[in-house]
């Protein structure tokens, strides 16, 4: 590869230099390559780095061209761009990428036309990417930056001295055109990928606009007795206005499906009786076939008996007449077009009512989602369906009622009773209040425990006190006695404990475990108290069997000579075993 220019000899005979450099380099296939480069020997110098890049990358995918150089190509001269197509280096489809972007739009709007969109959609969409184009400046596909369309898109939602904001909602109703625009661009091979695709929508709950409300069946009644009395508007009558009413807030059609109904769209014979909406009028390009109740099909006999099959049911305005049609018929019923929470009652609040009154007739979601010809349930149950006033309070009868009678005694249920503090438990908070001496253990010990009736427990017949061999006893249901496991005398010295053989250490540690584990301490009942009473009373024999062991392998002879047990170790075991 080189960058050169070429010389070349005018009219005079004179040997002179072209204007422009040159570069030189090799093709995928090998083949030396000559292309007219700029001016300046810098852009020319890039562009043959370029160039090789562009050969490299298409050496190795097999043909592609490489997303880094688009804008690059976007820039190039419509000549250099030629010749590379004919060299076949660039993808021709590839290349409409420098095209200007509003030819593309033009392709685009072309394009949503010929798939059969209605005119109003094609206009709108077509017209919301044209106008994020223009305002962000955009020139070509290249062009288009993701954060130039947030920040242009953040500047309509800011409101102004001169007028409000647009809403959340009309704010990605602009993304998703331009996202639209993109992705078609990459599907009809004009674009490798789209540089908004990332972009996500906002919020629409935080800023809603205009939110609809179903109307209740008392106030369909009285629009439709007064709308059937009152003058002509906008070209129909008061009973053409009722009858068009009642349709649509029966069968859930919308303005647009009603306004291309004629006579033979209704068979009033069939059973069901039903009315039938073209594909190229249904918002979902199909037809649809809806049934009709009894009484509303007798009376559109009535209404249609005169009628060509070919003529139009209803004569209704445009669109924004139409709203203004139904306005003022609601407002002569004494409706108003807002209501307190801020939500309006428009043309299409009766679609809104028509899917409502389904829900609260109990009609199971996914048939209501059928009659809606919703694409999801989700559409049909979050934005049409209303709850309308009073049925939350009467969903609430079906709660039980929870009311307790002042002289009626509530049944204890176990949770949150207070029980008495277990005997052993008072006696080791005695215990350890005290110096834990000798003569606090035997007042402890000549103290009468509380009978079981104090505690409040249940009287189970079934549970009877437990004979222990060895003298001692648990503390049952019956009346308990107490023995105590070692005789101690005062002891006049510090309760301070010197440091315990390994035995001594175990057994404390067993009383303590002991301690945590009382029955009554469980909060239990019944069979379950019982087993769990037993289970104890089988702990405090094998405890005391191994302190009779114990007390023989020791002694326990206090001589002048022989300091005495400290700590009251000997008192504590003594006071755990009192039952």
């Amino acid at each position: 590869m080189r960058v050169y220019k070429s010389e070349y000899k005018d009219r005079n005979g004179e040997q002179r230099q072209a204007a422009k450099w040159y570069v030189e380099f090799r093709d995928h296939n090998q083949i030396r390559r000559r292309v007219p480069a700029f001016t300046s020997k810098v852009a020319s110098e890039e562009m043959v780095r370029n160039l090789v890049k562009l050969v490299g990358y298409y050496k190795a995918t097999g043909g592609q061209t490489d997303p880094a150089l688009t804008r690059w190509l976007c820039d190039l001269p419509q000549k250099v761009r030629n010749k590379l197509i004919t060299i076949g280096l660039v993808d021709p489809q590839h290349v409409a990428v420098s095209k200007p972007l509003l030819d593309h739009l033009e392709d685009f709007r072309k394009s949503l036309d010929a798939k059969g969109c209605s005119t109003r959609h094609v206009e709108l969409v077509a017209a919301r990417a044209k106008r994020v184009v223009d305002a962000c400046g955009f020139r070509f596909f290249a062009d288009i930056s993701a954060s130039r369309v947030m920040s242009y898109l953040h500047e309509l939602r800011t409101d102004t001295e001169v007028k409000r904001g647009i809403s959340a909602q009309t704010s990605n109703f602009y993304l998703q055109a331009i996202k639209q625009f993109c992705r078609w661009m990459i599907k009809d091979r004009r674009a490798n990928e789209s540089p908004v695709a990332h972009l996500d929508g906002l919020n629409v709950k935080t800023d809603r606009r205009r939110d609809r409300r179903a109307l209740s069946v008392d106030e369909l009644r009285m629009m439709l007795a007064t709308t059937r009395r009152g003058p002509e508007r906008k070209g129909m009558t008061g009973p053409e206005r009722a009858m068009l009413y009642r349709l649509a807030v029966e069968t859930g059609l919308r303005a647009g499906e009603l306004r291309s109904l004629t006579r033979s769209s209704f068979d009033l014979d069939g059973n069901p009786p039903t009315v039938t909406v073209a594909a190229a009028y249904s918002k979902r390009r199909r037809e649809d076939t809806l049934p009709l109740r009894p009484e509303l099909a007798q009376e559109l006999q009535l209404f249609l008996a005169h009628m060509a099959p070919a003529v139009p049911v209803f004569k209704m305005p445009d669109r924004k007449q139409t709203g203004q049609m139904f306005r003022a018929d609601i407002e002569a019923t004494g409706i108003s077009y807002r209501d307190d929470a801020g939500k309006v009652s428009d043309f299409h609040s009766l679609r809104h009512t028509f899917i409502s009154n389904l829900a609260a007739g109990g009609v199971h979601p996914k048939v209501a989602q059928t009659l809606a010809r919703h694409s999801t349930i989700t559409l049909t149950m979050d934005r049409y369906t209303h709850s309308y006033h009073g049925e939350q309070t009467e969903a609430l009868s079906v709660l039980p009622d929870l009311t307790v009678d002042g002289d009626q005694p509530v049944k204890k249920t176990g949770t949150d009773d207070d029980l008495p503090d277990p005997v052993l438990g008072s006696c080791w908070a005695t215990n350890r209040g005290r110096d834990e001496t000798g003569r606090g253990a035997r007042r402890l010990i000549n103290q009468k425990p509380r009978r079981s009736e104090d505690h409040d427990l249940p009287k189970d017949k079934s549970l009877s006190p437990v004979k222990i061999n060895g003298g001692g006893g648990i503390r049952t249901h019956g009346d308990p006695k107490t023995t105590p496991v070692f005789k101690t005398g005062p002891f006049n010295r510090s309760g301070t404990p010197p440091a315990m053989p390994r035995k001594r250490r175990r057994l404390t540690r067993l009383a303590q475990s002991i301690l945590i584990f009382q029955p009554y301490n469980f909060r239990l009942a019944g069979d379950s108290l019982a087993a769990l009473t037993l289970l104890y009373a089988n702990l405090i024999s094998s405890v005391k069997r191994f302190l009779r062991r114990y007390q023989r392998s020791i002694r326990l002879e206090t001589t002048a000579k022989q300091q005495p047990l400290r700590g009251g170790w000997p008192t504590a075991a003594a006071t755990y075993m009192i039952c």
